[in-house]
């Protein structure tokens, strides 16, 4: 369960960029395979950004847990894609 707790502090700070992506998939593109596809791309932008500047220190401290960077991130990836699609399911309904 702690690392679950870690692996949501980790994705606190891409949640806003998360859901401006989410805002602009409505507008453009509201269906699920889309944007499954856009989040799995910005999910290995993400990755690659993480791993090239100096926030790969971050990771050490993810590494001490027990968790890997493959599942940080694919669970980054899985918590990103429930949300979106929750997302575009209520904006579908109340739209």
């Amino acid at each position: 369960m702690h690392r679950l707790g870690a692996i949501f502090l980790f994705y606190r700070p891409y949640f806003v960029w998360s859901m401006t992506i989410n805002i602009l998939i409505v507008i453009f593109n509201p269906y699920i395979l889309p944007s499954i596809i856009t989040k799995l791309l910005l999910t290995f932008f993400v990755w690659y950004l993480v791993h090239e500047t100096g926030a790969k220190r971050k990771l050490l401290f993810y590494k001490n847990l027990g968790i890997s960077t493959w599942r940080l991130f694919t669970t980054l990836f899985f918590i990103d894609i429930t949300i979106t699609i929750t997302f575009l399911l209520l904006m579908k309904v109340f739209v």
